[in-house]
């Protein structure tokens, strides 16, 4: 009776055994599988991605990245393409493998600065005859365009900021921007140049396309020196790319109506080496010289950033003031920001005078020292 016992309990186990290798082999054979699916996608080259450019009867010419057209095949399993499509492309000899589905998120949200500003004319001192200029301009198309259209005539589609650095100029844009309610898109002229090459032109076709999808809107291209210089005859890849780039933006600029509620507003701080071509009438024809501030201009932009501070109304200040002489704006904020930073170092509510008179000696220091820098960068 015992060893009928032993023997049931014996093969109880062997089956519970049996049941639990078998379970064991499935989630063996399912992570073998898994491994190997995974070997063969590292076996599997990569596809390029390119843009089809045209199409014939059975073949398309694709333009790579890099720039360079090709003639290729197209799969027959690849159906409802059309010039401006982005297809993937195998690697050896390019055949039109799939299609690629554009996302409606522009990628060139991630490149530019995407913003609505909050500044008001008010933030800004020493400009009343170029903030005027803007308003003509710029401010009064986009409010009111049918005081133009019942005149007759058609106001620019851009201006050309110029001037020293931080005299005021993306000031300005900003403040243009927030008193029509626009969104301000900002890109840096040399980052459009220098990062993108290969798709340079296509990035400013998409900022457009941005712009017009968020209008109203201002379109703020910082160092446009970078990009609209004079065009030179040099063969290298790097400068058919700018030129690429720079008809693509004339292009753009060409594209819309001057009563349109994009407007584009351009930054530079060496205008003498502008193209011609970016400044001739119907593109950035109304230049404005953005100067340093004059004296006047110098109380103003001082009152400006310190009426939130508490100032010592013992301070000179036409003795602080003359010591900021061809200072410009950017550096008055410097010091009204360093001798904040003075008092709460000496543990005080109030700015006194050695507070601001320190903060002046400092922020020449720094500029005389980036200055020499420039120097031994260029000299």
């Amino acid at each position: 009776m015992k060893s009928k016992e032993n023997l049931e309990k014996t093969m109880f186990s062997y089956t519970i055994d049996s049941n639990g290798l078998e379970e064991e082999n499935k989630l063996l054979r399912e992570t073998i599988s898994q491994l190997k699916s995974e070997v063969d996608k590292f076996k599997t080259p990569a596809l390029l991605v390119g843009e089809i450019m045209d199409l014939t009867e059975e073949n398309a010419i694709v333009r790579l990245p890099n720039g360079n057209s090709f003639l290729v095949e197209i799969s027959n399993s690849v159906k409802n393409i059309k010039p401006g499509d982005s297809v993937l492309l195998e690697q050896k000899n390019l055949t039109v493998v799939d299609k690629v589905t554009k996302s409606k998120k522009f990628n060139v949200e991630q490149f530019v600065i995407l913003e609505k500003p909050k500044v008001s004319w008010s933030d800004i001192g020493g400009l009343k005859e170029q903030i005027e200029d803007i308003k003509e301009v710029i401010e009064l198309p986009l409010i009111k365009p049918e005081l133009f259209k019942k005149v007759g005539i058609q106001p620019p589609k851009g201006i050309l900021l110029y001037g020293p650095p931080g005299t005021g100029k993306t000031l300005l844009a900003k403040a243009v921007a927030s008193s029509t309610h626009s969104a301000f898109i900002e890109i840096v002229g040399s980052e459009l140049v220098q990062k993108f090459i290969g798709e340079g032109a296509k990035l400013v076709k998409e900022i457009f396309q941005l712009a017009r999808e968020k209008a109203p809107s201002i379109v703020f291209i910082d160092e446009l020196d970078a990009l609209a210089s004079k065009r030179i005859d040099i063969g290298t890849s790097g400068e058919r790319e700018v030129q690429r780039t720079f008809m693509q933006f004339l292009a753009e600029l060409d594209g819309f109506k001057p009563l349109g509620n994009v407007k584009v507003i351009g930054c530079t701080n060496r205008e003498d080496i502008l193209d011609p071509a970016i400044i001739r009438p119907g593109r950035l024809d109304r230049l404005i010289m953005v100067p340093g501030p004059d004296e006047d201009g110098i109380r103003e932009i001082f009152k400006i950033h310190t009426r939130n501070m508490t100032l010592d109304k013992r301070i000179d200040l036409d003795k602080v003031l003359k010591k900021m002489k061809e200072f410009s704006g950017a550096e008055i904020k410097a010091v009204c920001t360093e001798s904040g930073y003075f008092a709460i170092r000496s543990n005080r509510k109030k700015i006194i005078e050695e507070d601001i008179l320190k903060a002046i000696k400092k922020v020449m220091k720094e500029e005389e020292k980036l200055g020499k820098d420039i120097l031994k960068m260029y000299g």
